[in-house]
């Protein structure tokens, strides 16, 4: 967040987010403090323009048929399990650091839903950002322009879906809201959120949702919100 310091690792409020306490890393040789890789989700900046331009962490890129996500303890990219099927995701898929979908967000989603006791999920706010050419490999950090997102529920749980596209990518300069997007493009990966869990010939119904497509001032809105969250949890 903007104007916070903190201490590193950041505790949580909430004891479920809380990480164990990292030591510094010491030469075996001098014993003395080395530098450290930041953590991805809390030593990164949103960016000094969020919500218009954010930071996003990459975790998967389209060619990837693994699904890997940051070790919330650790900050190293893990691989969590092959993707079901021959389903992929059809956009770069990370998160904005130093957000959290908490209590704001939940209570955002309930809001514009109807639907109650939504809670936010407890990550970091997931992006997926357009670009016209090919990113090859995850673990990087890039930024991007929020035009849209997906209003998505997973199991009782806001897991909202910013859609953005990549700064200074020449193709989607003029690219102001999700609806200057082609529709194939959108159509991708709405099908993508709402199946990636679901099992093949199982008759029980996908937790998944997407209640709302929504416009950039509403992403803007959400991502002011996880991060008011994360501030909430880790910098107070």
């Amino acid at each position: 967040m903007r104007g916070h310091a903190h201490s590193w690792p950041p505790v949580s409020t909430n004891p479920s987010l809380r990480s164990p306490a990292i030591p510094p890393i010491l030469s075996p040789m001098k014993k003395t403090p080395q530098p450290f890789r930041a953590h991805p989700w809390h030593g990164v900046p949103s960016g000094p323009d969020a919500p218009t331009l954010v930071t996003c962490y990459v975790e998967i890129v389209p060619t990837d048929t693994m699904k890997f996500e940051v070790d919330k303890h650790t900050g190293i990219l893990r691989l969590d399990r092959p993707q079901k099927f021959s389903n992929y995701c059809p956009a770069v898929y990370g998160f904005i650091p130093r957000t959290l979908c908490g209590k704001g967000v939940g209570d955002l989603c309930s809001k514009a839903t109807g639907k109650k006791n939504i809670v936010g999920d407890g990550d970091a706010m997931d992006i997926c950002v357009l670009t016209s050419r090919p990113i090859l490999h995850s673990d990087i950090i890039l930024h991007a322009r929020p035009i849209g997102g997906f209003r998505m529920i997973d199991g009782g749980e806001a897991d909202d879906k910013i859609i953005a596209v990549l700064e200074n990518d020449e193709s989607y300069a003029s690219t102001e809201e999700l609806s200057d997007v082609p529709k194939g493009t959108i159509d991708r990966l709405h099908h993508y959120f709402l199946t990636y869990k679901q099992v093949p010939g199982s008759k029980s119904r996908p937790k998944v949702e997407v209640s709302k497509v929504y416009n950039r001032k509403t992403a803007y809105a959400v991502i002011l919100e996880s991060m008011r969250d994360y501030e909430a949890n880790f910098l107070r």
